[in-house]
């Protein structure tokens, strides 16, 4: 079921606090951004990630992303079976909202700024 759909139950009509319940977690955006820019396709890809987020959650939030229709999942071995993860259009166009939250971060935290199309972060020097 594609919980976007509409079905979703959700506390609120602001929509804001319905983006935050899919969308909002610690974790939900590091594995959307993983996906989208960094290549990772497998669960012990996302596992490796710099946040090293802990496999009880990363494997909650990609059963989670592929109930609401963002993420989809393909097996490239049999035995055992393990599955490639990519986003659908509607994950992939998560991008503007991961590219504000790293502008943002990149002028106020002095986080890394990372240029999709090259590949390369900038840092940014407080």
């Amino acid at each position: 079921m594609n919980e976007l759909d509409g079905t979703l139950d959700f506390r609120s009509r602001c929509s804001i606090a319905r983006s935050l319940e899919v969308i909002g977690d610690k974790w939900t955006l590091l594995i959307v951004r993983d996906l989208m820019w960094h290549g990772k396709e497998t669960f012990q890809a996302l596992q490796h990630s710099e946040e090293h987020i802990p496999t009880n959650i990363l494997s909650s939030r990609l059963k989670r992303l592929l109930e609401l229709g963002l993420v989809e999942k393909s097996p490239y071995q049999n035995r055992p079976v393990r599955y490639r993860y990519t986003l659908t259009e509607a994950g992939r166009s998560l991008e503007p909202v991961l590219l504000s939250l790293m502008d943002w971060g990149h002028a106020r935290l002095g986080g890394g700024r990372y240029d999709p199309t090259t590949g390369q972060t900038a840092e940014n020097p407080l």
